[in-house]
C-alpha cells in the first residue's frame, strides 16, 4: 500500500511540475503579446521577431497616418507578398490589407486632386484607379466587408464617369500583384 502511495505521489508531483512549466510558458507568451500590443498602442516599435507581421502592419499603418501614402502602400504590398510566400493569410486579413491599400491610394489621390483648370491630375487619376482595384480585391477576399463596399461606392461618386487614365511608366506605387477587376 505504501508503495502505491509513493508512485501516486510521484505521478502527481510530475503532473504538478508539468502544469507549472506549461503555465510559465503561457505567461511568457502573454507577456510578449502584451509588450507588442503596448508598442502598437503607443506607436512604438515591436522588437520581438515573433511578431514580424504585426510590426510590418503597424509600420505601414503609421506611415499612412503620417501621410506617407507611397511607403504605406509599399509596406502593405510587401506584407501581402510575405504572407503569400508563407501561405498563412486568412481571406479576412488579406481583405483588410487590400482595404488599407485602397484607403492610402484614395487619400493619395485626394492630396493631388485637381489642376488649375479644374481637371483631375494624372497622378490622382492613377491613384484612384489603383484604389478601385484594391477595394475590388478586398471585396473578392471578403464580400461582406461593408467598409470596402462603402469606400468603393464613394470613390465611384468622386471620380468623373468619363475619366481616362493615360499610360504611365510603372512606379513604386503601382500594385503589380493586383489583377484588374473581379473575375
Amino acid at each position: 500500500m505504501e508503495k502505491h502511495l509513493k508512485i501516486k505521489n510521484a505521478i502527481a508531483g510530475l503532473l504538478l511540475l508539468a502544469s507549472l512549466a506549461g503555465s510559465g510558458a503561457v505567461l511568457y507568451q502573454l507577456r510578449q503579446a502584451e509588450q507588442a500590443n503596448h508598442a502598437l498602442r503607443t506607436g512604438g516599435e515591436i522588437s520581438n521577431e515573433d511578431y514580424a507581421m504585426q510590426r510590418k502592419f503597424a509600420e505601414a499603418y503609421f506611415q499612412g497616418a503620417s501621410k506617407n501614402y507611397k511607403h504605406a502602400v509599399q509596406n502593405y504590398s510587401q506584407l501581402l507578398e510575405s504572407m503569400d510566400k508563407k501561405g498563412n493569410a486568412s481571406p479576412e486579413l488579406r481583405a483588410q490589407i487590400y482595404f488599407n491599400i485602397g484607403n492610402n491610394l484614395f487619400r493619395s489621390g485626394l492630396v493631388r486632386m485637381v489642376n488649375s483648370d479644374g481637371s483631375l491630375q494624372d497622378d490622382a487619376k492613377y491613384a484612384y484607379a489603383q484604389a478601385i482595384v484594391a477595394y475590388e480585391q478586398a471585396l473578392k477576399q471578403n464580400p461582406a466587408q461593408a467598409e470596402a463596399k462603402f469606400n468603393l461606392s464613394l470613390l465611384h461618386a468622386v471620380i468623373p464617369g468619363n475619366m481616362q487614365i493615360g499610360k504611365r511608366e510603372q512606379t513604386a506605387m503601382e500594385l503589380s500583384n493586383l489583377p484588374i477587376g473581379l473575375p
